[in-house]
């Protein structure tokens, strides 16, 4: 059995959230967002853990020395996209050989059952990536899973890059991947930032993985909830609003 290990996304800044913190310390019913995906993660038999820190990291390295385990991070000088956070955990992944799962910073509600599920199908099917998907009711802009007639992956569309047909699609891309970590650090450096944002996107690591002829798979989450987080204080209210409904929290 391969190693596992998960790279967590935590430096946005959040700048609708209006507060002085990094958007992952923002709470659900009473604790960060960033501590309900590290429950997951560890919920999930995983312990070697890194998160990528950027907007005033020192709340959240602060934070994470108060944990009763330890976790590695690395930082995001500039915010320049989700596959340039990767990179900057190459050496994380480098010493860290197996299946790596990234998941994002702010989103509470992804959980040790999807993760596990996911990972499931990763190893059955030889996959060298497999996207966490869900089923939206409203998938405007998220990206689109486009599958071929056998049900496996063909492409993640971005919703602005998306036809007709494609925007039909419902079943989105919820930012969370398993990848077999040699795979990955083969094709993280191909990624370009050649889009209007300069940005680098982790999904180009799908898209490249894809090209090369690898065994790509999508996995939905049995809950559209793995998918939500929090960019201003109302949908911060709505968190916490489903995690008391769905999860009996109080």
């Amino acid at each position: 059995m391969s190693k596992l290990s998960a790279i967590i996304l935590a430096g946005g800044e959040g700048k609708r959230m209006k507060s002085d913190k990094p958007k992952t310390l923002s709470e659900v019913q009473g604790r960060p967002i960033l501590q309900w995906v590290l429950d997951a993660v560890r919920g999930s038999g995983i312990d070697d853990i890194c998160v990528v820190t950027g907007y005033k990291r020192e709340y959240i390295e602060e934070y994470l020395k108060s944990l009763p385990y330890s976790v590695e991070t690395t930082f995001q000088s500039e915010r320049l996209g989700t596959g340039h956070a990767v990179m900057t955990a190459k050496e994380f992944l480098k010493k860290n050989s197996g299946d790596v799962i990234i998941l994002n910073g702010d989103a509470p509600f992804m959980d040790p059952d999807t993760i596990k599920k996911a990972l499931k199908q990763h190893r059955d099917n030889g996959c060298c990536a497999t996207v966490i998907s869900a089923i939206v009711d409203d998938p405007t802009g998220y990206g689109r899973i486009v599958r071929d007639e056998s049900g496996a992956l063909n492409a993640i569309v971005e919703h602005k890059d998306a036809d007709e047909k494609t925007l039909l699609i419902k079943e989105i891309n919820s930012g969370g991947y398993w990848f077999s970590s040699d795979a990955l650090l083969n094709v993280l450096s191909e990624i370009r930032a050649d889009n209007k944002a300069g940005e680098y996107y982790l999904p180009d690591a799908i898209k490249l993985l894809l090209e090369k002829g690898g065994t790509v798979g999508a996995c939905a989450a049995e809950s559209a909830d793995a998918v939500l987080g929090a960019n201003d204080p109302q949908q911060l209210k709505q968190l916490n609003e489903i995690a008391k409904r769905r999860y009996g929290v109080k």
